[in-house]
């Protein structure tokens, strides 16, 4: 059991973008760690890849269910990849939470991004993809990405934790890189500049 075996053979998924329901409702926890899971999380793989994400929540591929993925550098540019179902994200508490303000974005809002705030250290629990317990910590990006994906598990947009400012800023990028971005995207691709 090795989770290399999920990282390639997934189909391509249209992403679910901000606004649809799916991405403001919490999820359902896993309980069924079966091949139409693993079937999932081999096509959420192929789909981040093919987006050039570095996490990718289930219900980014319109499915309900509290599984997160993630290929993601940390705080010292050593990359991991990794699957957590049911995660629950615990962060670091008085003098040793340090805040790092970095830009965000997201593949559901393509092409957005704004600055925020997040503690630069979080630990992840939860079950891998045949259910047994497993446990990451996380720095810089990575923690990053673990608060970003659980968030997305809990029906919660980074767009939801800014300032009315710069949440009104994030949707005007967005609109603006629309035409960029198909409406199946990635199923289409996303076109270039000179393309639209």
């Amino acid at each position: 059991m090795d989770i290399e075996e999920f990282l390639t053979g997934g189909k391509l998924r249209r992403i679910t973008r901000w606004g649809e329901d799916v991405m403001h409702a919490k999820t359902r926890p896993v309980t069924e760690f079966d091949e139409e899971l693993h079937t999932l999380i081999r096509d959420m793989f192929t789909t981040m890849a093919d987006s050039h994400g570095v996490g990718l929540a289930a219900t980014q591929v319109g499915v309900d269910l509290a599984v997160f993925i993630y290929d993601c550098p940390d705080a010292d540019d050593v990359y991991h990849h990794g699957i957590v179902c049911n995660p629950e994200v615990k962060l670091p508490e008085g003098d040793k939470r340090n805040f790092e303000s970095t830009e965000e974005g997201c593949l559901s809002l393509p092409g957005a991004y704004q600055p925020l705030a997040r503690p630069d250290k979080a630990t992840v629990s939860g079950q891998d993809p045949w259910g047994n317990p497993v446990t990451v910590e996380g720095t810089g990006l990575l923690a990053r990405c673990f608060q970003h994906e659980t968030d997305h598990l809990n029906g919660t947009v980074f767009g939801d934790r800014l300032s009315t400012r710069l949440r009104r800023k994030l949707y005007a990028q967005a609109e603006e890189l629309a035409h960029l971005y198909p409406s199946d995207w990635p199923l289409t691709p996303r076109a270039t500049s000179a393309d639209g």
